[in-house]
């Protein structure tokens, strides 16, 4: 079992830049895919970024070249630069934890992240 907790979330303005982070709890983490993903009001939940356990890297095209997603694994967290922020970029956004080999997949409460002047 595993527990994400994510924080860093809040108000921004046009431009600005914010860090998500998430805590993950439970065993082996560093095998886990992990993955940010965000829900705007009204829209599906959507891929952000993710990053396997040998620090591969996806984006989504809206984001990439403004967002980075890292992760630590000694502190078993996730990471997510969030620079160049858009009023698009509003939504909760959801850390998850994905080990498809046994059929793993974990969510977290999900983080506010408005971007309003």
């Amino acid at each position: 079992q595993v527990q994400l907790v994510e924080s860093g979330g809040g108000l921004v303005q046009p431009g600005g830049s914010l860090r998500l982070s998430c805590a993950a709890s439970g065993s082996f983490f560093s095998i886990y895919t992990m993955g940010w993903y965000r829900q705007a009001p009204g829209k599906q939940r959507e891929l952000v970024a993710t990053i396997t356990s040998s620090a591969s890297t996806n984006y989504a095209d809206s984001v990439k070249g403004r967002f980075t997603i890292s992760r630590d694994n000694a502190k078993k967290t996730v990471y997510l630069q969030m620079n160049s922020l858009k009023p698009e970029d509003t939504a909760v956004y959801y850390c998850n934890a994905q080990w498809a080999g046994v059929g793993h997949n974990y969510w977290g409460q999900g983080t506010q992240v408005t971007v309003s002047s």
